[in-house]
């Protein structure tokens, strides 16, 4: 795996070592959206001393016209090159957005996650995740989707066609300072995961950015096209992200305890309670559009059940099985989350959510081994399983009254989400679709 340089001047140093051409400044809008603007290589230095200016208000749920200045100041530790862009030399580096007096802005999602992140370090905590990216690739960007196969979970007969795009893709993952440690065949025809070795939370939001961007370029340069869409296909499973996650204290996984039957400490097991209490209000975060709620229906592994086990998939959140000498690997596996969400906010309310349990030592109730999905309503009632939102807007009612998500991103991300996903449904509502039309225009 390649290593770049990490300081100011070590970047300035390598970008004229090595001769290159153009450096792009990456940041996300509120929604997740990759939004990026190209310096040349002569402007690196005077970027890294006073930032560079750029119109905040045409940038989804930043800033009005009235007040639209905003600073993009490179982040010298985020600096790799494209592998991609192979005609000419070209880097990219994360920048974070400030007011111009130098404040942080309160609108950049990379900033949300920092305050989180700093309130764990603040309770001694450092929070490190892996996630698990699930994908379609599909023969063109056509109205109706075509596979590139008919395989399933692991399958190379019928024949992986994607099995040499995965490849190149890793290799460009890697050569970029991403660390892959799986990558296969999913359950549905043409889908497929690459999972991360875990890493800080916020490295690894920047690393979600650049994968998303990677894979699609591969798939382009290959005459393909690949999709995060969380359900594309009716009838087949839909895209997850499952987030594997764990809190480390002093460099010790703080989720660990050797004498705990489940081999989870008291602090994990106030985490996983606190995601299990704030989980419908999280999920508008974790799974913000319309179409992440055609996955999020039982039948397709995907989580729909608010409970917790140790083995069984068909729960929320997964404690993976402990292994002698895997301390470290302790961890909790939370699958809600589908890979199109904002991973800057969706890992900031879910740590929100973990430390709350944290501190108010919520209890944790005893794990569900049999599968959710076999019981009947008046069970699942019976022993306190609730379901997560089943629509955009019923998430949307949960969320707008959440106190916790309210301050896990802050005043002005918080209203400016709720408000672009009120536009949304509003405006998907309103949408007259094939199956109405089939289902209802030959009868009524």
């Amino acid at each position: 795996m390649k290593d770049y340089p990490k300081t100011k001047e070590e970047v300035v140093n390598y970008v004229k070592t090595n001769n290159i051409q153009f450096i792009e400044i990456w940041f996300v809008d509120i929604l997740g959206y990759l939004k990026s603007f190209t310096i040349t290589s002569h402007e690196l230095e005077k970027a890294f001393d006073e930032g560079l200016g750029f119109d905040g208000s045409s940038v989804r749920g930043y800033t009005r016209i009235e007040e639209s200045d905003m600073v993009a100041f490179p982040e010298p530790d985020t600096f790799t090159l494209l592998p991609w862009r192979r005609d000419r030399k070209v880097a990219r580096i994360f920048a974070t957005i400030t007011e111009p007096d130098g404040t942080p802005f309160e609108g950049d999602p990379r900033n949300v996650l920092r305050r989180m992140l700093k309130k764990a370090k603040d309770m001694g905590y450092s929070f490190y995740v892996g996630p698990e990216l699930e994908f379609f690739y599909f023969k063109s960007v056509d109205l109706k989707p075509e596979v590139l196969d008919r395989g399933g979970y692991f399958d190379l007969i019928p024949r992986d066609e994607a099995i040499d795009l995965r490849h190149e893709t890793v290799f460009i993952l890697e050569e970029m300072g991403i660390e892959v440690e799986f990558t296969h065949h999913e359950v549905a025809p043409s889908q497929h995961e690459i999972d991360f070795k875990y890493a800080e939370a916020l490295k690894m939001a920047d690393s979600i950015l650049t994968a998303r961007l990677a894979i699609k370029e591969v798939a382009y340069l290959n005459g393909v096209y690949a999709t995060f869409m969380p359900k594309p296909l009716y009838g087949e499973n839909g895209s997850g992200m499952h987030v594997h996650m764990s809190l480390f204290k002093d460099g010790k996984n703080a989720f660990f305890d050797p004498n705990d039957k489940y081999h989870l400490s008291d602090i994990a097991k106030y985490f996983i309670a606190g995601l299990l209490r704030h989980a419908k209000e999280i999920t508008l975060i974790t799974n913000q559009w319309v179409n992440s709620y055609k996955r999020l229906v039982p039948g397709y592994e995907a989580p729909v059940y608010i409970s917790w086990a140790l083995r069984n998939r068909s729960d929320l959140i997964r404690v993976p099985m402990y292994k002698p000498g895997k301390e470290e690997a302790t961890r909790v596996e939370y699958r809600a989350p589908d890979p199109a969400c904002n991973p800057y906010l969706a890992f900031a309310v879910i740590l929100a959510a973990g430390l709350e349990g944290i501190e108010k030592k919520y209890s944790l109730p005893d794990p569900i081994e049999e599968n959710v999905y076999l019981m009947s309503k008046k069970e699942r009632e019976i022993r306190g399983i609730e379901s997560l939102p089943g629509s955009l807007i019923e998430a949307i009612e949960i969320t707008e009254k959440s106190e916790l998500v309210r301050r896990a991103l802050g005043d002005h991300v918080f209203n400016n989400f709720i408000e672009n996903k009120k536009i949304e449904w509003d405006n998907y509502r309103k949408q007259i679709t094939n199956y109405e039309i089939e289902t209802y225009l030959p009868l009524l």
